[in-house]
């Protein structure tokens, strides 16, 4: 057995993959999260004690469309610590959680800790309380695999709750201030953040589904968002920058013509060193500011 073990690591060696120890009393939590935006998150969390990969995070591509490579593969296999977002977000990675025989290594699958499955709504991290409760497993998660360092992981979970005090207020605020006006947006990115604001979403569901899903929006709902739009049922246009097609591009266009303010959010964190707070700090900041332009008639 023990020249079986030793065989093995030598095997693995020359493959250029370390065998993962279930042991990380002394050693960095390797970590890989599907998303920045989770990424961002648990490295904050994990602090000192974590080494983080954020696969998707490259602000001029559709997260949709990423695609698994050799790269990707072996942050798996060597992985303590794998989150994944769920709910068909992310399908690349669960084939490489299948593909793989690492035994060791904890996943956290944000959709199953929601109680969400394929075909629902996979933004969860444009809600805050969605946000919250991964937080906390995250936190439980760490301690999991390295109890020697329990109180530190709860001293950054305490920290981290400080700083993303700031963009859960403002959500309250903008709730408080404009509550109930009406909204639309290209991609079903906007359904979380506009319930979470108090905000009515009037753009069709339709429209925003088959844009999320990469699919030409029903013919009777492109009728039907131009139509809101010539009408101007809506304040604000939220467009989503990472999934352009020329449908979207021609409802962007058509909103500024009609003297509708038009605010881009993204899917991931953008600039990518920004902090998860950060981002959706200014992406609240800049629906406040068009919100408030739009009130007073500019």
């Amino acid at each position: 057995m023990r020249r079986l073990t030793i065989l093995l690591g030598l095997v693995l060696m020359c493959l250029g993959i370390a065998p993962v120890h279930a042991d990380t009393a002394n050693a960095t939590i390797q970590v890989v999260a599907a998303e920045n935006f989770w990424g961002s998150l648990v490295s904050q969390l994990g602090g000192s004690r974590v080494s983080v990969v954020s696969i998707v995070s490259d602000p001029n591509a559709d997260p949709h469309e990423y695609e698994s490579n050799a790269d990707t593969a072996k942050a798996f296999t060597t992985a303590n610590y794998v989150i994944l977002n769920g709910a068909g977000y992310d399908s690349w990675a669960d084939k490489l959680l299948s593909a793989g025989t690492n035994t060791n290594r904890k996943v956290l699958n944000v959709a199953d800790l929601l109680g969400k499955k394929d075909g629902d709504n996979p933004h969860f991290w444009y809600n805050p309380d969605y946000v919250n409760r991964v937080i906390a497993r995250m936190e439980g998660d760490l301690i999991s695999i390295d109890p020697s360092d329990t109180e530190y992981y709860k001293e950054q979970y305490a920290a981290l709750q400080k700083t993303l005090a700031p963009y859960q207020n403002r959500i309250a605020s903008i709730k408080n201030q404009f509550g109930g006006t009406p909204i639309a947006c290209t991609e079903s990115i906007c359904v979380y953040p506009a319930a979470s604001l108090g905000l009515n979403l009037v753009s069709p569901a339709e429209f925003m589904d088959a844009v999320d899903e990469g699919n030409d929006p029903p013919v009777q709902s492109v009728v039907k968002f131009e139509g809101l739009i010539k009408d101007k049922k809506m304040q604000v246009l939220v467009y989503n920058e990472q999934t352009v097609t020329p449908i979207t591009e021609t409802i962007k266009k058509m909103a500024g013509g009609a003297g509708i303010p038009v605010v881009g959010i993204t899917e991931t964190i953008q600039p990518p060193d920004a902090s998860f707070q950060d981002w959706m700090n200014g992406e609240l900041m800049a629906l406040e500011n068009a919100l408030n332009a739009k009130a007073l008639g500019q």
